[in-house]
């Protein structure tokens, strides 16, 4: 499942989204569930993806489970309806947003926000994944959870399965009854830092009218020359 982008939005919350769905699925669906997360990690810290939120139709014009977003996330959300190998339900679609808001999923989430962890945070050139499923009351009766990132650079590390065929992303199968760790450990340049190529322009720049300023001042204070017959 590839992620489809939307209009890009102004940077607000982004994961609490992933867990919001997690969190609907394990508390309110009692495991018949299909929960698809697909995410890609953009170049300028920012997050792209669907959610897919499902569970078995029980007729032709089911429309699956009910999906509420919060308000606070309605105008950087699309929902739309989700029809899939006898599942109903919806699809959430997002872009232009930024990691930096996973905390906030206490507040979106309430209490049962203790029940699912998900953090992407940057250190330096690396993004670091961190979070853990539980799924421990989760009936294993036709019950789906995945979770799928991409990132713009290398995977160094990992506890999910890696893609043969692209090595910048990584997947993770969570299993009923179990608590899923995710881990993850990606190489890309952080883009709020300066690059090489800068501070070569401004380094040289700054030896430029260093010289400059040094052949000036020779010049100011150089005797004048002597007049021939003098």
């Amino acid at each position: 499942m590839t992620a489809v982008p939307m209009t890009p939005t102004a940077r607000r919350r982004v994961l609490p989204l992933l867990l919001l769905a997690l969190l609907v699925a394990t508390s309110l669906l009692g495991g018949c569930a299909r929960v698809r997360a697909a995410l890609a990690v953009q170049p300028d810290d920012t997050v792209t993806g669907e959610v897919v939120i499902a569970t078995p139709e029980k007729s032709a014009d089911d429309p699956g489970p009910a999906i509420t977003v919060p308000a606070d996330l309605e105008s950087d959300v699309e929902v739309s309806p989700y029809r899939q190998d006898g599942y109903a339900g919806s699809v959430l679609r997002f872009s232009g947003l930024t990691f930096a808001q996973v905390a906030s999923l206490a507040t979106v989430a309430g209490p049962a926000g203790d029940a699912v962890r998900f953090e992407l945070r940057r250190a330096g050139n690396r993004v670091l994944v961190n979070g853990a499923v539980d799924l421990t009351t989760v009936a294993v009766d036709r019950a789906d959870f995945q979770l799928k990132v991409g990132f713009p650079g290398q995977v160094l590390e990992t506890n999910g399965d890696d893609d043969t065929s692209d090595s910048s992303t990584v997947s993770w199968t969570f299993t009923p009854g179990e608590v899923g760790d995710t881990n993850a450990v990606v190489a890309f340049d952080d883009p709020n830092a300066p690059s090489a190529l800068n501070w070569t322009i401004v380094l040289g720049s700054m030896v430029a009218l260093a010289a400059a300023a040094v052949v000036v001042a020779a010049r100011r204070t150089r005797n004048p020359p002597v007049s021939p017959g003098r």
